[in-house]
């Protein structure tokens, strides 16, 4: 090894074990930091953007180290400690450090190089082109380079690689390999007056005679100049001046005009316009109790009520942690609950709040990041959705996750499947931070590990302002049916209160976990019903775009006129969802204006925002929705809540069917009768009787968890027992069969009665892939770190056999 051979490490956002050494010059590594972004070569012509992870002298052994193309950054992009938690997620949860990294950063970061066409200034022989060929060759003749995709759009197809490889056989054309960055920062043109006009208005006006527009464009700004000290925007003076870019121009030729452009957020929040409010006795208390246990236990779980008032403690807690000079980050499961949070937050710390989540831009995302990395006063606070748990703080003080018991909060694909709460705990111990867990339902892991003193347990059971709990009543659908006391899905009972409700000018929201109109179309003759080509589900029908479309891998196909397998034109819709409750509502309430939130009226940026205002503001009457509508959201004339059917979640298999349903419910509950006058909910359903309804009515959450926490215990389940699931997925559905058993038997010897399966899912078939799973459960005083080494070692066996190798195996480590 030669003494003046330095290298460093590459950390790629690829799914490989260990990070590759590249080699780089003296200056280079004295110029590098670990977090600094690099250009490297990869693969036979692939350039990609990598991640600096370790500076030495030791040159790798089994390959002739490359070197770097360039250097992107001059400081580092993220810091060592967010780095060290990745590493954790990449370790726990059993998936490659570079996916990690893949799902962190905002893409703009991950800058790959593009090929670009040249062409040839000796290439003569035109008659050996192709006509496709020839297009090609003409258009590098008006310009130097061409893209890939400027080649697709030339030739009007996707597959051209065929035609440019023909021509780099005959030596028309050359490729190369060009990076791009993708980030932009937003420049905002503003205007000043020269100095060499300054304090000579009459003089310039003169000067000005005989050119009416520009002098009044130049009044106009010397009266917004005197209504604002700050400085103009030029776009802004044209609007109000009325005068065209054209006259604006003329003023800056002539030198009285200078244009000059500063970097702008692509999201500002303003100032704060209100205080936080004052507390009641009872979250004082409850304040104070969370002070306490976070400084002796570091993680509290905060159970309060529907309508206790949280988020005004969090405010107060949130104030506490930025006057120390600290980040705080209040993670939320939903990208709908932000909108209200945003609303409420933003007056209480103005611009000292940012929000990361994926309906936000690739831009604004990169914008947010380097301002919580650089600690700007701008990101005091960062509101997000479980990935804002990556992001690179480097003063974080205090880490609130609301509505902890969310499954949101779980990412299942792609990999990493991490789970955002227990990531969240890891941060905090990494930042030496406090964490608070809030919810009115707690998950029963969270509840069990406060039960047995590994967190703080803080309880507040009374609304905010002494109102009172809603009251909850189930409505048996066997006897309204049986006396025929049914309208379409509304039973008469819940058809009563709505009218009422609506007659004294308050709302009402309906609850229906299924979007689409009804789950499937079936024929009344041969009862066959369209199945997806793709997966082994029947397709669900949207009637608002005549289609019936696949909520798995999104096939769509118009609404078929007759049955596909026997020709019968007597097709009929089985099971409802939220657009067949809006058509509905829409007959039975014809003077009253009906909103859906679903997954299909939120497809766009501000799609929650727009229709969560509507209903605030009472353009919205009746609002019916799938669970976005159960997190937290705070309606102030909301005094009906009506489930249309509770029991599709109750017989939902998976064993934490009942816990979830209870949380639903609860929380669904909660949005009623959060002002002054008491609550209403009706609750649809077959079973009145079950334990878990009756346990809602009651808001008996104890209950609830002390009969699913003995269940859980007799039958091996968590937080008892940790569990591990192995995916199989493959197209071939033997090959997977025989893959499957091998891997199923070779875990059995070491598992025993502890290991589940393989065995097909309710769906098995996805995207044209057939699924097995495999489950194995942990007992208590059995290692983790031993387990998830044993079965990475017998994975590792499994891709050995050549045959299995096309097998996609997916780890999810908690997965539930």
């Amino acid at each position: 090894m030669l003494f003046d051979s330095y290298f460093i490490d590459v950390l790629l956002p690829l799914p490989l074990e260990r990070q590759f050494t590249y080699r780089i010059t003296q200056e280079e590594s004295d110029f590098l930091e670990i977090g600094m972004r690099v250009a490297v070569p990869f693969g036979k012509s692939k350039i990609y953007t990598g991640i600096v992870y370790k500076i030495h002298q030791q040159e790798p052994q089994i390959y002739d180290a490359k070197d770097i193309e360039q250097i992107l950054d001059d400081t580092p992009i993220l810091t060592e400690l967010q780095l060290k938690h990745w590493a954790w997620i990449s370790s726990y949860y059993m998936c490659a450090l570079g996916e990690v990294l893949k799902a962190a950063f905002p893409s703009v970061f991950l800058l790959e190089s593009e090929t670009i066409v040249l062409s040839n200034p000796d290439f003569t022989d035109h008659d050996l082109l192709s006509s496709d060929a020839y297009l090609i060759y003409e258009a590098l003749q008006r310009q130097s380079q061409i893209s890939i995709s400027q080649v697709s759009k030339i030739l009007s197809k996707k597959q051209v690689f065929p035609t440019l490889k023909t021509m780099i056989a005959q030596e028309a054309i050359r490729l190369k390999e060009e990076i791009y960055e993708q980030y932009q920062p937003k420049m905002v043109s503003y205007i000043r007056l020269d100095t060499a006009w300054e304090n000579k208005l009459e003089e310039l006006l003169k000067f000005l005679s005989r050119s009416e527009k520009q002098r009044t464009l130049v009044l106009c700004y010397f009266s917004e100049l005197a209504k604002s000290k700050n400085p103009l925007k030029k776009k802004e003076l044209l609007q109000k001046s009325g005068i065209s870019a054209a006259v604006c121009k003329g003023l800056e030729k002539k030198g009285i005009f200078e244009v000059y452009e500063l970097q702008t957020d692509r999201v500002s929040f303003g100032e704060a316009s209100q205080q936080i409010p004052t507390l009641s006795t009872d979250q004082s208390i409850a304040l104070e109790n969370i002070k306490t246990i976070v400084e002796q236990s570091d993680i509290c779980l905060f159970h309060g009520v529907t309508g206790s008032g949280k988020t005004e403690i969090y405010a107060h807690l949130m104030q506490q942690v930025i006057d120390q000079g600290q980040q705080v980050l209040f993670l939320v499961p939903e990208i709908a609950l932000t909108t209200q949070l945003i609303i409420r937050l933003q007056r209480f710390f103005g611009d000292q709040l940012s929000v990361y989540h994926s309906k936000y831009s690739q831009n604004e995302r990169a914008e947010v990041w380097n301002h919580i990395l650089k600690g700007s006063a701008k990101a005091k606070i960062v509101l997000g959705t479980r990935s804002a748990i990556l992001l690179p703080f480097s003063h974080l003080g205090l880490i609130i996750v609301d509505e902890e018991h969310e499954a949101s909060y779980k990412q299942y694909d792609p990999a990493p499947r991490y789970h955002a709460r227990d990531a969240g705990i890891v941060l905090a111990k990494m930042h030496k931070s406090k964490i608070v867990l809030g919810s009115a339902t707690p998950s029963l892991e969270s509840f069990y590990n406060a039960k047995n003193g590994k967190y703080g347990l803080v309880s507040l059971n009374r609304r905010f302002g002494q109102v009172q709990m809603p009251n909850i009543h189930l409505v048996d659908l066997k006897e309204k049916h049986k006396k025929k006391r049914m309208t379409g899905h509304f039973s008469d009972t819940l058809l009563t209160a709505m009218k009422e409700t609506l007659e004294v000018k308050e709302q009402v929201i309906l609850f229906q976990n299924r979007r689409g109109f009804a789950p499937l179309i079936a024929c009344e003759t041969c009862g066959v019903s369209p199945q997806c080509p793709n997966c082994d589900v029947s397709l669900t029908e949207h009637k608002f775009k005549h289609e019936l479309r696949c909520h798995y891998c999104g096939y769509h196909r118009a609404i078929p006129l007759k049955c596909d397998a026997c020709g019968s034109a007597d097709l009929s819709s089985k099971g409802f969802g939220t657009e067949q409750i809006e058509n509905e509502l829409l007959t039975l309430f014809p003077d009253h204006h009906i909103g859906r939130l679903d997954l299909d009226t939120t497809r766009g940026k501000y799609g929650y925002a727009k229709i969560i205002e509507a209903f605030q503001h009472g353009e919205i009457d009746i609002l019916v929705g799938t669970q976005m509508l159960s997190k937290g959201l705070d309606f102030k004339n909301v005094t009906l809540v009506g489930v249309l059917n509770a029991d599709n979640m109750l017989n939902f298999p998976d064993f934490r069917a009942h816990e979830r349903s209870f949380q639903m419910l609860t929380q669904v509950a909660g949005r009623s009768g959060r002002n002054k006058k008491q609550g209403q909910v009706l609750i649809q359903t077959f079973n009145p009787y079950h334990q878990i309804l009756q346990q809602v009515t009651t808001n008996s959450y104890v209950q609830m968890y002390e009969e699913q926490i003995s269940d859980r215990r007799n039958f091996f389940y968590p937080p008892h027992f940790r569990m591990i699931q192995l995916t199989l997925k493959h197209k071939d559905f033997n090959l997977l069969n025989e893959g499957a058993d091998w891997l199923g038997k070779s875990l059995k010897n070491s598992f025993g009665k502890h290991l589940l399966g393989p065995t097909s899912p309710a769906v098995a078939r996805v995207r044209n892939l057939y699924i097995k799973k495999i489950l194995i459960k942990i007992p208590p005083k059995q290692s983790v770190p031993d387990t998830k080494a044993h079965l990475q070692k017998v994975q590792n066996m499994f891709d050995a056999i050549g045959r299995f190798r096309a097998i996609r195996v997916n780890i999810d480590v908690d997965a539930y």
